[in-house]
């Protein structure tokens, strides 16, 4: 994630709660593959999986942050959540098993444990695609003005993505079978992915790209930058990524000086003129409202239902764009995601449960142990060394290539970096602590300089390139991990950790290329090659 709540989440252990969707048996459709993930039912919990949330969330709210040590909550989803009353009704935050919100600070007016929901919808029958953002109000309090109820097409398939600014959000149903007939998920057993959580997902990249192999669902090319030549970055590419790919939202609510919320559209902005912008801290904000402004590049759009149809970014529509513009290669989430891991460490089973959240392909069988992967167009899998690799070698470049252009433009978040320039290079230093790049004897390719309250000024970076050294199993943990980082303060430099194991020259390393040697020309989908 990247966000103004700082990366550094602990995924907190939980009681067996049957609001924690997990499916013991997924069967997913991804394009012409078909795979079948056979989740154990009963995982150790997750106890201190964390990151350095850096992130596009730099708008004051109308309330300081909790002084209590609480970084955790729970999130109440409406009945038929996929429905268009459904989606009309205001999800609530709540404490995190449904506890009292203001006992533990869980309100939408703390900037560090704000929650945020957003929906993409698809017609199957048309391809047609629209975006929608429920809204969360603090449980116990009425919105602003009242949601915009939707109007669906019939048979519609929704796909519901949840952010939070917190450490981990607990997703809470309704009623007994919510989350059950939602497809709602939220980690593996009791262990939370974190900040983030999804419902639907797999029917809906399933039908997505059906809808895009038959030609029916069009995703426009992401194009080149007029700027620099190069390929406009996706949610995919390794001169975007950190540590956990593609997590949080777009959305952005309007919240008013007694805490209520609103959608954030024209008609509520005219109905609350003294109302603040409140958003999700995301990879995908960086990506839409930073990096491709800054690159001359345009994010996919679709009409926002919220918002009399205007057009509006989703994470699902950056990820729908990633599977088919991005070429080899592809960064998918890897297992050392702090976001992915138990508490016993690498879970492939988790880490495919996650990626089936933002419609990625599955790890193949020979990596993922227990789980089986069947159908053609198997790629290998992006490994934790191997992702490491790709983004020090390639970020570091694409960073130091841009200096003079994103110096030029605001940061994100001021009290992480002074720009755009110097925000990049700190998420990128915070990333190779957090991913334990160090046990793959990789060095740190950047250097911070800090001015007062920890904020990056200045950096150099080394574009040189490094392959990792690899022998037996990746580091369990990451071992570089900050404390948690409220929103818009700069994560605190690491000394790089000790390698797990010596070093095995024996063992070379290559880039991963997901369609074997022929790149995907733009598209992801020829025939009997395809990387779903």
């Amino acid at each position: 994630m990247l966000a103004g709540s700082g990366k550094a989440r602990r995924g907190r252990a939980r009681r067996p709660s049957a609001r924690l969707i997990v499916p013991a048996v997924v069967t997913i459709t991804l394009g012409l593959a078909v795979g079948v993930m056979m989740a154990a039912a009963n995982r150790t919990p997750s106890t201190s999986i964390s990151e350095s949330a850096l992130g596009a969330h730099a708008t004051p709210t109308a309330s300081p942050s909790p002084t209590a040590a609480n970084m955790d909550c729970g999130l109440i989803v409406p009945a038929n959540p996929l429905s268009a009353r459904g989606l009309a009704t205001p999800y609530q935050l709540t404490g995190p098993d449904g506890e009292n919100a203001a006992a533990f600070s869980c309100t939408q007016s703390t900037p560090n444990l704000q929650a945020f929901v957003q929906a993409t919808i698809l017609d199957p029958a048309t391809g047609r695609l629209w975006v929608y953002e429920p809204l969360v109000v603090t449980q116990g309090s009425a919105p602003a003005v009242t949601p915009v109820r939707p109007r669906l097409p019939r048979h519609a398939v929704v796909n519901l993505m949840v952010g939070f600014n917190g450490d981990n959000l607990n997703l809470i149903g309704a009623g007994a079978q919510t989350l059950t007939r939602a497809n709602c998920v939220n980690g593996l057993g009791d262990s939370l992915f974190g900040q983030v959580s999804y419902c639907n997902s797999a029917a809906f990249y399933a039908a997505a790209y059906r809808d895009i192999a038959r030609g029916q669902l069009r995703v426009p090319r992401s194009g080149r930058s007029p700027l620099t030549g190069r390929a406009c970055p996706t949610t995919r590419s390794f001169d975007l990524v950190d540590q956990d790919p593609s997590d949080n939202v777009t959305t952005k609510y309007l919240l008013t000086a007694d805490g209520r919320t609103a959608q954030d559209n024209g008609a509520d902005r005219a109905a609350l003129p003294g109302a603040l912008t409140i958003n999700n801290g995301s990879d995908n904000a960086l990506l839409d409202n930073f990096i491709l402004p800054a690159l001359g590049c345009t994010p996919f759009t679709a009409p926002d239902l919220a918002n009399d149809g205007r057009p509006g970014t989703s994470q699902t529509l950056d990820e729908l764009s990633a599977a088919v513009n991005q070429r080899a290669p592809v960064a998918l989430v890897p297992e050392n995601d702090p976001m992915t891991m138990t508490a016993a460490g690498l879970s492939a089973d988790k880490t495919n449960l996650y990626r089936m959240g933002v419609g990625q392909p599955l790890l193949p069988a020979d990596q993922a142990g227990g789980i089986l992967i069947v159908g053609p167009g198997r790629q290998q899998a992006d490994r934790p060394a191997n992702f490491c690799a790709n983004m020090l070698n390639i970020q570091t470049a694409f960073i130091a290539a841009n200096r003079a252009r994103f110096a030029a433009v605001a940061s994100p978040v001021p009290l992480t970096g002074s720009n755009l320039f110097t925000f990049m290079a700190a998420r990128l230093s915070a990333s190779y602590g957090n991913l334990g790049c160090a046990g793959f004897h990789l060095q740190n390719t950047v250097n911070l300089t800090l001015g007062g309250q920890g904020v990056a000024v200045a950096a150099t970076l080394d574009p040189i390139r490094q392959d990792p050294i690899v022998r037996g199993t990746p580091p369990a943990t990451p071992t570089a991990d900050p404390p948690s980082i409220p929103p818009g303060q700069a994560p605190a430099t690491s000394p790089p950790p000790n390698p797990p194991n010596p070093p095995n020259p024996s063992e070379p390393w290559t880039p991963w290329t997901p369609w074997g040697s022929g790149a995907t020309g733009g598209s992801g989908y020829n025939s009997g090659n395809s990387g779903f």
